[in-house]
């Protein structure tokens, strides 16, 4: 499966300029089975107000649409107003119109995102082309028991506003996740500025061994396409059997 990750630079609480933008990067990169936006890709890390209920209609609308255009998957996360309730809410939008979605469940306090958001509590695996991705968002990879592997997905994908000054944490712990779950891991990260913090990207396609299959350029806007096999993935799981080994535990 070929997979572009979208760096962008996001422009503050813009999200025509934003989607004008990340149409333009997926046209220059055509032929991936999936892209992947950075966390609320559209507005920006937007926590010191309440989204409005239409903060995101157009930009999933727009997702929907570069599904169907690209013949491609499209995954980011948007703040979501539903009814009265705010999500961080990350959406797998598929070209037949099929819609996956992931509300953030380890909200950001450091950074206010717990005063105006809520809570999700269901992980959410997505199938598509025959290959299993668990969604997580920014500061859920900092919490490795929500991610632990249950025989349930084959790549991660986490998308993130991760700020500079905590950049060898992101590099190390899209790394640690890969490794101790023996599977993909595909960070994408924002670059640029918002009113509280300086992004660098780093955007990273990780294997199951913890190697860098490729990375984005530092401070740079830009994509980055990279394929991933099942075959051989199923073969290093096959051969070396580390998750028959892993705790077992129940989440409450």
């Amino acid at each position: 499966m070929k997979i572009t990750l979208l760096q962008t630079d996001i422009a503050w609480a813009k999200p025509e300029e934003n989607m004008a933008n990340a149409e333009q990067m997926i046209l220059s990169a055509p032929g991936a089975d999936l892209y992947v936006l950075p966390e609320m890709w559209s507005t920006g890390f937007i926590t010191d107000v309440r989204p409005t209920e239409n903060c995101a209609a157009n930009a999933l609308r727009w997702m929907k649409e570069m599904a169907e255009r690209t013949n491609a998957a499209i995954c980011g996360s948007l703040a979501v107003n539903d009814a009265g309730q705010c999500f961080n809410r990350q959406y797998f939008v598929q070209p037949d119109g099929k819609i996956a979605a992931y509300d953030k469940h380890h909200l950001f306090q450091y950074g206010g995102e717990d005063k105006y958001y809520q809570t999700g509590n269901q992980r959410t695996v997505v199938s598509f082309r025959g290959t299993r991705f668990l969604l997580v968002t920014c500061y859920d990879l900092r919490f490795p028991v929500w991610e632990r592997y249950q025989g349930d997905y084959d790549a991660m994908i986490c998308v993130a506003n991760w700020p500079e000054s905590r950049q060898e944490v992101w590099h190390i712990l899209l790394r640690a996740r890969a490794i101790e779950n023996q599977c993909y891991v595909i960070g994408c990260n924002r670059v640029g500025d918002d009113p509280n913090c300086h992004y660098i990207g780093r955007s990273a396609f990780i294997d199951s061994r913890g190697r860098t299959m490729a990375e984005c350029e530092e401070a740079t806007a830009q994509t980055l396409t990279a394929e991933i096999d099942m075959e051989s993935l199923r073969t290093f799981r096959n051969k070396f059997k580390v998750l028959n080994d892993r705790d077992a535990f129940t989440l409450q």
